[in-house]
């Protein structure tokens, strides 16, 4: 059984379901089946879509709410391990957690050839639960949700040095899909001046949609004025698809913040490897990062950093000295399933 309702103040319609009551040990709910004493009635379940997620909760919200979940002293080396099983057109990924009073999946697909359909490459949907019932209480957008935790775990992340740039910002953003215009969307809304500009550089600029063209200007990957770019850029986010590096190390400023997002297997990588020697290298999780972000993976392999000098990210937003000035800062993630976690739970709370 399911109605349909209108939230209050967004015109955003969402829609409950009442399944079947469950009832006291002797009683028979309406299918003529006991249930034992003590059974959790779980009374209803609200769907929220893509426009009553990004309705709920901000960029800037987004972010509090990762690093409000580390300051609180949850730690990300005991989530649950994501699985990724592979099927003959792309990848599952199931990725469960637990934090706090909540538990929850998102189960995701990613599709390569989707790009040629018109479909994202990802797509998914999540699943949050009572902790301690696990009754389920909301299913939620997860492509929409993806898109708005993965800036907010990055930037998060690169607080710290992102609170050191004193004067309106340089952007550059390698890419023009949904990330790139979600971590320009997330950045804006974090950095203390409005940027003085917002490059996206791309290999095939005639395909930069109306929302990468409103938000900035668009460059060609490899040309004069890309380069002179990513030379000036205070903030580089790397947001492809890429598995090998998508500019030499020499390319960006010695003080400039990194974000690389694209890859999430242990053989791609998106950036030089001697961009990260010498750097600050932040990670969600030593452990997760050496499991499956290729730019740390191949970075140890070549020489260039050591898995000693990654910092966790639990460590840079709870001791912003641990990310010390006067060097570059790389920021490196791969999505843990806490944060879709994190994030959906407040998108719940903020639709009530």
């Amino acid at each position: 059984m399911c109605t349909d309702e209108i939230a209050r103040g967004t015109g955003i319609r969402l829609r409950s379901f009442w399944p079947r009551a469950v009832v006291g040990r002797g009683d028979r709910g309406r299918d003529g089946l006991s249930t034992p004493k003590g059974t959790w009635t779980m009374t209803s379940v609200t769907y929220l879509d893509a426009a009553a997620v990004r309705a709920a909760l901000t960029p800037a919200a987004a972010v509090e709410a990762i690093a409000g979940a580390l300051t609180e002293g949850f730690d990300p080396a005991g989530d649950i391990a994501r699985v990724g099983p592979t099927t003959s057109h792309g990848q599952f990924l199931l990725m469960p957690s637990e934090v706090g009073a909540h538990a929850g999946v998102k189960v995701a697909t990613v599709a390569p050839g989707n790009a040629g359909r018109g479909l994202p490459r990802i797509q998914a949907t999540y699943l949050l639960y009572d902790a301690e019932t696990l009754s389920l209480t909301a299913v939620l957008d997860g492509t929409a949700l993806t898109a708005l935790r993965t800036p907010a775990v990055a930037v998060a992340a690169a607080r710290s040095a992102l609170t050191r740039i004193d004067r309106p910002a340089q952007v550059v953003i390698v890419g023009a899909g949904p990330q790139a215009v979600w971590h320009a969307d997330t950045l804006r809304a974090v950095l203390g001046h409005e940027p003085a500009a917002v490059s996206f550089v791309v290999r095939r600029p005639e395909r930069a949609g109306a929302d990468v063209r409103g938000r900035g200007v668009v460059l060609t990957a490899g040309g004069t004025e890309a380069s002179q770019a990513l030379g000036s850029a205070d903030v580089v986010v790397c947001a492809t698809s890429a598995r090998t590096p998508l500019f030499p190390a020499d390319a960006v400023g010695p003080e400039a913040v990194v974000i690389a997002i694209g890859s999430h297997e242990p053989d791609a990588r998106e950036l030089d490897p001697a961009l990260l020697a010498g750097a600050t290298v932040i990670v969600e999780d030593r452990a997760s990062a050496l499991r499956e972000a290729g730019d740390v993976v191949l970075a140890i392999r070549d020489g260039a950093i050591g898995e000693r000098e990654l910092v966790a990210m639990a460590d840079a937003v709870r001791d912003p000295a641990s990310v010390p000035g006067g060097r570059r800062t790389v920021v490196k993630t791969v999505g843990m399933s806490w944060q879709d976690l994190v994030i959906a739970e407040a998108v719940h709370a903020r639709s009530r």
